[in-house]
């Protein structure tokens, strides 16, 4: 890997290395593969933040095939004491580039924008970091992004819709409404990424989760990032059923790390989307992916889904004995 910039990671001299820790007020971490159309627009939104400290843009760059490492290093000679490339020697992959980015960030705080998303507010990281500085029991600040889907038909939709205030781990073990773009961490309280996080598809709502086991969460009202859904997309370009079956597995993992001790919540967070992938199979006339889904849902305690016992034996008996039967499939009706 090849190190550029002024970070104090990269410089020598131990005294150095502790006077611009002690100033870093925070990091900015982008990991970015095949980004050529969009990263320059994520650098720009960085750049364009009015703060009142120092902070730095640590960017892995997971040798890209396409112009993004050349774009990236032309940054890099415009605002040589800001932007810290890291230049990966060859493919790491998503989790691997974004683990070893962090230990390159030197900053109290954290905030992530990956490649391909960017932020659309001046005043982002100081609200946020004057939200944390006086904040102490919290552990993280993010807020609302906008969803820009890559076809122009498309309507772009806020996320998340819950209410603005304080949330807790319990929270978001129920559904991660944490969006990469829109959050800012303390540094401190990222722990030592463990072996199975390297497995998984999905790093952002492991990693918040471990962080959140340290204090809450604060999600602001204010619309300040833009995330960007694209064929090219390493998450959201995956099918649905993919990316379930990725997010079960990964919160298995990460009910075992945390000792069990949110089991129920973690197995109803698993349960629920399976069952809505069974309403909609049964809606299409499906009945061996209703089979399918129905089981998943079982499997994670599904029938402990309040108010979802009536729908879950009309799909069960739609799926031992056919649509002709209806006395039970007549209590199928979608979730809220």
């Amino acid at each position: 890997m090849q190190f550029y910039g002024t970070s104090p990671l990269r410089r020598s001299g131990y005294s150095a290395i502790r006077a611009t820790i002690s100033r870093m007020k925070l990091s900015v971490m982008m990991v970015t593969h095949n980004h050529e159309r969009f990263i320059a627009q994520a650098l720009d939104s960085i750049l364009a933040q009015r703060v009142n400290f120092d902070y730095e843009i640590v960017v892995a760059e997971d040798c890209s095939t396409d112009s993004t490492r050349e774009i990236l290093m032309d940054f890099h000679r415009r605002y040589p004491r800001r932007i810290v490339p890291l230049l990966r020697q060859h493919n790491l992959g998503v989790l691997r580039n974004f683990g070893s980015a962090i230990t390159s960030c030197a900053g109290q705080y954290m905030a992530f924008l990956e490649g391909d998303d960017y932020w659309t507010c001046a005043d982002k990281l100081q609200r946020q970091v004057d939200f944390l500085d006086t904040h102490p029991d919290f552990a993280i600040c993010c807020h609302r992004v906008r969803f820009l889907e890559e076809t122009a038909s498309a309507q772009p939709d806020l996320f998340p819709s819950r209410p603005a205030g304080a949330y807790t781990l319990e929270d978001l073990l129920r559904g991660n409404f944490v969006m990469t773009c829109s959050t800012v961490l303390r540094r401190n309280l990222i722990p030592s990424l463990p072996r199975w996080f390297f497995k998984m598809k999905l790093g952002d709502w492991p990693l918040f989760a471990l962080v959140a086991q340290h204090g809450k969460i604060e999600l602001m009202d204010g619309v300040m990032a833009v995330y960007r859904v694209h064929s090219g997309s390493n998450w959201s370009s995956l099918p649905p059923a993919t990316r379930l079956r990725e997010s079960a597995k990964m919160l298995r993992a990460l009910d075992k790390h945390l000792g069990f001790q949110y089991t129920k919540v973690i197995r109803n967070t698993i349960a629920h989307p399976y069952l809505e992938l069974a309403l909609s199979a049964r809606l299409n006339a499906n009945r061996t992916q209703t089979g399918k889904h129905l089981v998943s849902c079982l499997r994670n305690g599904g029938w402990q889904l309040p108010g979802n016992r009536r729908p879950l034996a009309g799909l069960a008996a739609y799926v031992l004995i056919g649509s002709w039967y209806k006395i039970f499939s007549m209590g199928i009706r979608p979730i809220k």
